[in-house]
């Protein structure tokens, strides 16, 4: 039943430092946490802050949107993590800051954790050793199904890393210019994808394009498309991908068609666009 499902999300909680000098809470892993607690999915949220103004910010809000903070860590060694947004083009720019407290997730022992379910990651947070041994301990203990988020931000990624982790995974998201980045550059998109999910042996690769919408191939090589809504506020596009990957997700939990999955994932990664950052503390935001 999908209330017995179990969503666990292993990687980076961070601060996105704007320009404007406006610090929010982020991280894609934190971002898709965040978002399926609105939902009501009840995620595991497994990370590391430091032990600062920032970690315990973090936890407070974590507390408050009634979120589980048992398995966030506390680094007494390393900072809370941050990046340092710029804006150009409408399309954001990130610095990220190195020897984070993210960047040192240790290894769970945690008993509790569930078979049944989905375990979540992106690629950021694999940067270090470390974190990849924890999330390697933790996909032995629980051989949850995978479902990887590739985020890829120069320099922090290795590609023989991330397709250690493509072989793992049973559903894969990633942008067009990351598909293309991965080596899957045929002229035909549908080509690339179809190299991609062949190669990693994926059940449903999701690739967004932007303005031009997104599209999911099965495993029996079916595709799926959306396009893209008529955008009413736009404030910037930063965690519009996570916000499309935690509503497919969610789509996932409840065995929904992909058809009414990929229309309420656009919709929701449209409705993102409209905040500053990637997360909203208004329970009525998340109104589906």
């Amino acid at each position: 039943m999908y209330q017995q499902k179990q969503v666990v999300i292993f990687g980076e909680v961070l601060f996105d430092c704007f320009p404007s000098g406006d610090e929010v809470l982020g991280g894609a892993p934190f971002n898709v946490a965040w978002h399926l607690q609105a939902f009501g999915d009840k995620p595991k949220f497994i990370s590391r802050v430091g032990n600062d103004d920032k970690g315990k910010f973090i936890l407070n809000a974590m507390t408050k949107w009634g979120m589980d903070v048992h398995s966030i860590q506390s680094d007494p060694e390393h900072p809370t993590g941050r990046v340092e947004v710029t804006i150009s083009n409408n399309e954001p720019q990130y610095e990220i800051v190195k020897n984070a407290a993210y960047d040192y997730i240790a290894k769970l022992n945690d008993h509790t954790l569930s078979s049944n379910g989905i375990l979540y990651h992106g690629s950021l947070a694999l940067r270090n050793k470390q974190p990849n041994s924890a999330l390697d301990a933790l996909y032995s203990q629980t051989y949850l199904p995978i479902f990887i988020d590739v985020n890829l931000r120069d320099p922090w990624w290795e590609k023989r890393n991330i397709e250690t982790w493509l072989h793992r995974a049973r559903w894969a998201k990633l942008n067009e210019n990351e598909l293309n980045v991965l080596g899957f550059n045929h002229q035909d998109i549908k080509q690339s994808i179809l190299a991609f999910q062949t190669q990693f042996q994926l059940e449903q690769v999701i690739v967004t394009r932007g303005e031009l919408g997104a599209l999911v191939c099965t495993i029996d090589y079916q595709f799926y498309h959306v396009t893209q809504p008529s955008i009413e506020h736009f404030i910037d596009t930063v965690g519009a991908g996570d916000a499309f990957t935690v509503r497919y997700i969610h789509g996932l939990l409840c065995d929904e068609v992909i058809e009414k999955t990929i229309d309420a994932a656009q919709k929701f990664a449209i409705k993102v666009i409209g905040l500053r950052g990637a997360i909203s503390s208004d329970p009525d935001f998340y109104q589906l």
